[in-house]
């Protein structure tokens, strides 16, 4: 399974760019793992591409307002490209079936990194996973779903030798 992933920054610098492509790679691996665990859920495509982009609470709260009417920041927003159940003809399976858009912001990040007692890196993942969960068409309108989802995502985390310490306090959705 290959996954094509633009990973974009705005908090860089220019000079800081080469850093990036560094972690963009660790971010495509993480993302062909937890696409591989998923692809009884996915449509049948032969490359799949996404989009990671990771900002301050500036940013996210402006896609926030606009998006969701909430003027506030969140931590991670997902724009699915796709309707649940969408249909793919063969042509389409011949190309990369582009699954949305996910903004982290990694201000909300951190803070809820500290407040959980666990890496920023740890946190990024946990929002990462939640936004493809999104992309996928996971929900959580009751906290049965949100527990299935929040279970999912610490198996998508386990995939890549990371935890969740104790019960994660998912209130920022």
């Amino acid at each position: 399974m290959e996954v094509e992933l633009s990973v974009q920054d705005s908090r860089l610098e220019a000079e800081e760019l080469f850093e990036l492509q560094a972690h963009s790679s660790v971010w495509e691996t993480w993302f062909e793992c937890w696409m591989e665990n998923l692809k009884s859920q996915l449509p049948l495509a032969n490359t799949y591409e996404l989009s990671l982009r990771l900002t301050d609470d500036a940013q996210i709260r402006l896609l926030n307002h606009q998006y969701r009417q909430q003027d506030k920041p969140t931590d991670v927003l997902a724009f699915a490209a796709l309707e649940v159940d969408f249909p793919i003809n063969e042509e389409m399976r011949s190309q990369a079936l582009y699954l949305g858009d996910i903004v982290i912001s990694v201000d909300t990040a951190n803070r809820q990194a500290t407040e959980q007692g666990h890496t920023l890196q740890t946190e990024l993942a946990w929002l990462a996973t939640h936004g493809l969960l999104h992309l996928l068409g996971w929900d959580h309108p009751d906290e049965t779903s949100l527990l299935q989802m929040l279970d999912q995502q610490a198996v998508l985390l386990q995939l890549i030798g990371m935890t969740i310490n104790g019960e994660y306090n998912y209130f920022n959705s």
